[in-house]
């Protein structure tokens, strides 16, 4: 698909690996809608790259349908839907004091980054099936966030390698369904990057982290998660695939 003139929609676009996503398609011409929990952050994009900013908690579905209304008023249907929000936590099965984990902390992580990619997904295809379709009979594309948490987590990670883990095992199935629609769906999982949360870890830290990675021995760039997931719009044969981006990381246990 060419990205010149398509509407898109970007959850997580107020920061870090959404928000240079949300950049990056604005940048090859796409009209960008973006989605935040965080208002301000939205807001704040939106205004910079020339697009629309929208409060938006993607698991819930009447935010998403009010968003996704809000956003196809401004642009219209939304052919390429980038999923990228999502949070984390750590915290291991038994903790220091023998106690079991809350069970509640391991629900919210999956219910935002496993469930709110689902429910984005599921109202935003809904729509695009409904869509004239383009070259090749596509009608759109959908990029989802994992990390490769989902196939190497570390200690404490249950509940981030599980959320995510669900977004690679609903990935191929979810674009076989969706393939007689023409709507393609593709997995980006990245490793370890220089978004804002890990940039308040101390300086030593996110070097020693920097140090782990095979090559190229430094972070990962959002803008280069940004130009894969640019890619995959623009490839239309990528379909069904979970893509690692981490410079051949492979996680320790701790």
């Amino acid at each position: 698909m060419d990205i010149q003139g398509q509407a898109a929609v970007v959850t997580g676009g107020g920061s870090g690996l959404g928000e240079a996503v949300a950049r990056e398609l604005a940048r090859l011409g796409a009209r960008v809608t973006v989605l935040d929990v965080n208002e301000a952050g939205a807001q704040r994009v939106a205004a910079e790259i020339g697009g629309l900013g929208v409060k938006c908690d993607i698991t819930d579905e009447a935010s998403v349908s009010a968003a996704l209304d809000a956003a196809e008023a401004a642009h219209g249907t939304a052919r390429i839907v980038m999923n990228i929000a999502g949070i984390g936590t750590a915290k291991r099965v038994i903790q220091r004091d023998g106690s079991p984990a809350p069970l509640a902390d391991f629900e919210r992580v999956v219910k935002v980054n496993l469930i709110g990619t689902y429910n984005v997904t599921r109202l935003a295809a809904a729509r695009l099936a409904k869509a004239e379709p383009l070259a090749d009979g596509e009608r759109g594309v959908v990029v989802n966030t994992a990390s490769v948490a989902a196939f190497d987590g570390q200690v404490g990670q249950q509940a981030y390698s599980a959320s995510k883990g669900g977004v690679v095992g609903m990935t191929l199935p979810m674009a076989r369904d969706l393939a007689q629609f023409g709507i393609r769906c593709c997995t980006i999982a990245p490793g370890l990057f220089a978004t804002p949360l890990m940039k308040e870890l101390p300086e030593e830290v996110q070097n020693s982290l920097a140090a782990s990675i095979p090559f190229p021995k430094r972070l990962g760039k959002p803008e280069e998660f940004a130009a894969l997931a640019a890619h995959i719009v623009g490839n239309t044969h990528l379909n069904g695939e979970v893509i690692r981006l981490d410079g051949a990381l492979r996680m320790a246990p701790r």
